[in-house]
């Protein structure tokens, strides 16, 4: 098996590995450069490319929040910027978080994460108005940071203004985003549209600590020989953790760290198209 050379801008909505597989790359672009951005959007054959971009000051954890839309003439993807696992951990470890009212006042989410959206959501809510002409499919998608602010986005497009709801939504090492009532309303309206991928002993998906925040549904596990699943049982789960561990015998709690990398996430899903 190996990767497709190109993205099908008539993707169907519903599962598609081959998609799953371009929008972690869609995911790892949102790193580069403004220029970096454009320039591979449109080999990849979209011809709009929209920035969106906001800077924090102390003390809200984050320095900026970073995003891109790109269109074509069948589709579109915004692709939302995660950040480094270092520093996510440090503040989705904090208990004394304050929730923040989830969409229309469904549930709660992350403070961070709330505030994180909220500084670009209006330019994005715009962007996807403006360039949405041809009835195109629209994609969310983020790694890490970016993967809870595309689920979130998401959330607010179906529960605030259905007109421009994202035909399907997938992240990549996403942290846990919300309350259970919020993840219940989540999963309801965006079955079959939403897909959250895990990678082995990946630490981000394993923040911020239950029972306070949740994960909503889907999960496509890789699993620690880079097999894709979509259903791990709790006992298969833990044993396919704990052989990850042991993998590197000098270094076990790197672990997951090195999961976390969108680079694992694309080879992983490559492997499996």
């Amino acid at each position: 098996m190996s990767a497709p050379t190109a993205i099908d801008h008539r993707s169907p909505t519903g599962y598609s590995l081959p998609l799953a597989y371009w929008l972690a790359q869609a995911s790892d672009l949102a790193y580069k450069d403004e220029a970096t951005i454009e320039s591979e959007a449109r080999s990849w054959g979209f011809d709009e490319v929209r920035h969106h971009q906001t800077r924090f000051t102390p003390p809200f954890p984050l320095e900026d929040t970073q995003a891109y839309t790109v269109a074509s003439d069948h589709m579109i993807i915004t692709a939302f910027r995660g950040t480094e696992p270092a520093q996510i951990r440090d503040w989705l470890s904090d208990a004394s978080t304050p929730p923040w009212p989830g969409p229309a006042k469904t549930g709660y989410v992350h403070y961070g994460f709330a505030e994180a959206l909220q500084s670009i959501f209006p330019d994005v809510k715009d962007t996807l108005a403006e360039l949405r002409t041809n009835g195109q499919t629209v994609w969310f998608t983020g790694h890490s940071l970016g993967g809870a602010l595309a689920m979130l986005a998401g959330a607010r497009m179906y529960l605030e203004d259905p007109r421009l709801q994202a035909d399907g939504v997938y992240t990549y090492g996403q942290p846990r985003t919300c309350d259970r009532i919020l993840a219940a309303a989540y999963n309801k309206g965006f079955q079959n549209r939403m897909y959250r991928f895990v990678n082995n002993n990946d630490i981000v998906p394993q923040l911020p600590p239950e029972p306070a925040f949740t994960h909503v549904e889907s999960l496509r596990y890789i699993d620690s020989g880079g097999k894709l699943h979509e259903s791990m049982g709790l006992l298969g789960n833990l044993a396919d953790r704990a052989k990850g561990l042991t993998a590197d015998a000098f270094a076990p709690a790197a672990d997951g760290i090195r999961d976390h990398s969108i680079k694992r996430y694309i080879a992983a899903i490559g492997q499996n198209v």
